[in-house]
C-alpha cells in the first residue's frame, strides 16, 4: 500500500530536518539526560514519547469503583496498577502525570515501573525481580499541583519495541476531589487495591479497571534518528471496537508496521484520540484546535502529524442544511489552522477523510444533509493541496455500492465504529514512505 494512489505530497512544503536543526542553537545549559528536546539531542540520542493518553476529566460513572471512590475523593490508601505499550522500545524512560483535570492535588506517594508478566497488556502480575522505583527530583513521594503536570527522573528499564510497561501508583491519603484526571477509553485493564502494594509481585483480589488514570505518557531515551508523529482523533483513533488488551487499534497496527521496516522501525506512534472528542467543540475531552500545543506540540520528538476528526462534529450538528454548511466550513478552517501551526513548528501534517457512518442510529441523517457535509469535508482534504499527504481512510472501509455507509464486515454493530479487522484496513492505507528520514 506504500504506493496508494491517493497519497501525494503537496509541493514547497516545510523543510522539516531544517528547521528542527536550526534549533539546536539556541538551546544551551541543558543536563545530561534532563529536558533536551528531539531537536537537540546529545550525543545522537534523545527523549522521544513512545506511548501517550490524552488526558481528559473523568466522567462519574468511570471513576474508580466503590470502595475507591467516596464522597470526598478517590483511590485513599489504595494502589493502582497499569500497564502501557510502548511503540517503540527503550532502555531508559520517563513518566509523565496529569493534573490538569484534578480538583485537589494528586499525592503519589509511591511509584514504580515493572516488566509485566508473560509480556501481556493489562497483567495483574509484574516479573519477579523487575520493579524498580521512580523519582521525581530525587523525591520518592511528590503532590502534583491541579492543573500541572509532572515529568519522573529517568528510569533504566528495558523494553523491547512493541513491548509492554507497568507502572504501579500509592496514593497514601488518595486524591481528594471527584474531579480527576484520566483516559477512560484504554482498552487496557488496570488493577486496584487496597494498601500499599507498590513492590507486590501480584495484586491477588484486585479489582479490574478499564481506564488509565493520571498517567498520560511515557518517553523512551533513544537513538539518534527516533521520532514520532501523533494522532489527533476521536473513538476511532481511540479504538472503540477493538480487543481490549490486544492492541490492535489502527495506531498499534500503524506502529507494528512501522517497526517491521528497517528505515521506520525507530518511528513512535502517540495514539492522542479519545472517545466524543470533536474539533471545533469540546465535549468528552478538550477540543483538538485547543489541545495542539498539549497533546502534538508539547510531546517530545513529534515531527509529523496525522489528522483523522471530524464525524462527531458532523454528527452532533443539527441536521438541517444550514448547520450542516456552517460545520462544513468551520472544520476546513479549523484543519488550516492545524497545518499552519503544525508548518511553523516544522511538523508535517497528513489528513486522513472522514468514514461513513451511515445507518448509525445516533447520527441519524433522513435528509442525507451530514452525508453532504462529510463528503465535502473529504473532498477538500482530498483536493486542497494544504496537507502534506492524504490517507485516504474513506476509501479503504466504505462500501462501494453504498458509499454512505461501511462495509458491513468492518463495523462493529453502529455502522460507525470498526472491528479490529476494520482498523487494520485503516493502518494499511497509511504508506510506509511517508515516515522514512
Amino acid at each position: 500500500m506504500d504506493g496508494h494512489n491517493e497519497t501525494r505530497r503537496v509541493h514547497g512544503r516545510v523543510n522539516r530536518r531544517a528547521a528542527l536543526t536550526g534549533l539546536t542553537g539556541a538551546v544551551t545549559g541543558l543536563a545530561a539526560l534532563g529536558a533536551t528536546p528531539a531537536a537537540a539531542r546529545s550525543g545522537g540520542e534523545g527523549w522521544v514519547d513512545t506511548w501517550t493518553a490524552m488526558p481528559q476529566l473523568t466522567e462519574p460513572h468511570n471513576l474508580p469503583p466503590a470502595p475507591f471512590t467516596g464522597s470526598d475523593g478517590v483511590l485513599a490508601d489504595a494502589t493502582l496498577r497499569q500497564t502501557v505499550h510502548l511503540t517503540i522500545g527503550a532502555r531508559r524512560v520517563r513518566l509523565s502525570f496529569s493534573n490538569e483535570f484534578g480538583g485537589a492535588p494528586l499525592p503519589l506517594t509511591s511509584v514504580a515501573v515493572a516488566l509485566p508478566a508473560g509480556g501481556r497488556a493489562g497483567a495483574r502480575a509484574v516479573v519477579p525481580g523487575s520493579t524498580l522505583p521512580v523519582t521525581f527530583d530525587g523525591r520518592a513521594s511528590v503532590t502534583v499541583p491541579v492543573g500541572a503536570r509532572y515529568v519522573s527522573d529517568p528510569v533504566d528499564v528495558r523494553v523491547p519495541p512493541g513491548g509492554e510497561l507497568t507502572v504501579t501508583v500509592h496514593l497514601a491519603d488518595g486524591q481528594r476531589s471527584l474531579s480527576v484526571t484520566s483516559h477512560p477509553g484504554s482498552r487496557t485493564t488496570s488493577h486496584l487495591v487496597a494498601g500499599e502494594r507498590v513492590a507486590a509481585e501480584d495484586l491477588p483480589g484486585a479489582t479490574p479497571v478499564d481506564h488509565w488514570y493520571f498517567l498520560s505518557a511515557v518517553e523512551a531515551w533513544a537513538a539518534r534518528g527516533s521520532r514520532a508523529v501523533a494522532v489527533l482523533g476521536d473513538s476511532l483513533t481511540d479504538g472503540r471496537g477493538s480487543t481490549t488488551n490486544g492492541n490492535d487499534r489502527w495506531p498499534d497496527r500503524l506502529a507494528a508496521r512501522l517497526r517491521g521496516r528497517r528505515d521506520t522501525e525507530d518511528v513512535a506512534v502517540l495514539n492522542q484520540g479519545a472517545g466524543g472528542n470533536r474539533v471545533l467543540l469540546e465535549g468528552l475531552g478538550p477540543s483538538a484546535v485547543s489541545r495542539l500545543d498539549r497533546d502534538v506540540f508539547a510531546r517530545s520528538g513529534v515531527t509529523r502529524l496525522i489528522v483523522f476528526e471530524g464525524v462527531n462534529d458532523i454528527g452532533t450538528a443539527a441536521a438541517t442544511a444550514a448547520a450542516q454548511e456552517a460545520v462544513t466550513a468551520d472544520l476546513l478552517t479549523a484543519y488550516g489552522q492545524f497545518v499552519t501551526r503544525a508548518h511553523a513548528r516544522g511538523v508535517e501534517v497528513y489528513g486522513a477523510t472522514l468514514t461513513p457512518f451511515g445507518g448509525n442510529a445516533a447520527y441519524d441523517d433522513p435528509a442525507g444533509l451530514r452525508e453532504v457535509a462529510r463528503r465535502e469535508v473529504n473532498a477538500w482534504i482530498r483536493g486542497s493541496g494544504r496537507f502534506d499527504a492524504v490517507l485516504d481512510f474513506d476509501a479503504a472501509v466504505r462500501d462501494p455500492a453504498r458509499p454512505e455507509r461501511l462495509r458491513d464486515t468492518v463495523h462493529d454493530g453502529d455502522w460507525l465504529h470498526l472491528t479490529p479487522g476494520g482498523y487494520a484496513l485503516l493502518a494499511a492505507a497509511v504508506p510506509v514512505s511517508l515516515f522514512r528520514d
